[in-house]
């Protein structure tokens, strides 16, 4: 599959069946991570794979609309670093290319997925901090529902020619 099929074809997956992502399929994720590209090259990313169940459905409690994760079999979080990087803008930049990645080689290994906003919702990042035990300074910036898909979505149409302007507005 190459790049662009990913891009046109990928899909925000919120039904899962519920086979088990394999270990091979998770490092191929978290590797596909790290090869985002980031500020100043900081890589200021650190992930957290969640397979529990119980804290699965936690996650599903905490984030308002991750009730998706009751069924997913795997989470992953994207969390910034604020020992590689002090700035939160930068954090939320270079996790959103490690969470992308994630997204379109999710979708060219057969895995469904979609994106669950957790930064800058404070009423999400204290109580996904608590309940993971997160470290002082790291900050979670997205969690990402994996599993099979068990629902197939059309692609839509959302090319503007409006919203394209050349050598500026």
């Amino acid at each position: 599959m190459n790049t662009i099929e990913a891009i046109n074809k990928r899909r925000s997956i919120r039904k899962y069946t519920s086979q088990e992502v394999s270990d091979e399929i998770i490092n191929e994720l978290l590797n596909a991570a790290m090869m985002a590209p980031s500020a100043r090259n900081t890589q200021s990313w650190q992930l957290v794979v969640i397979k529990s169940r119980s804290l699965l459905d936690k996650l599903s409690d905490i984030h308002p609309y991750a009730k998706m994760l009751k069924e997913a079999p795997l989470a992953i979080l994207v969390c910034g670093d604020r020992t590689q990087e002090e700035n939160d803008s930068y954090q939320c930049i270079n996790c959103s290319a490690a969470t992308q990645n994630i997204l379109l080689a999710a979708y060219a290994l057969g895995i469904g997925s979609v994106w669950l906003g957790v930064y800058p919702r404070a009423e999400r990042i204290e109580p996904i901090k608590e309940l993971l035990n997160l470290p002082e300074g790291i900050i979670p910036i997205s969690l990402i529902a994996l599993g099979y898909a068990d629902e197939v979505k059309a692609k839509p149409e959302r090319f503007i020619k409006e919203k394209v302007h050349y050598d500026g507005w």
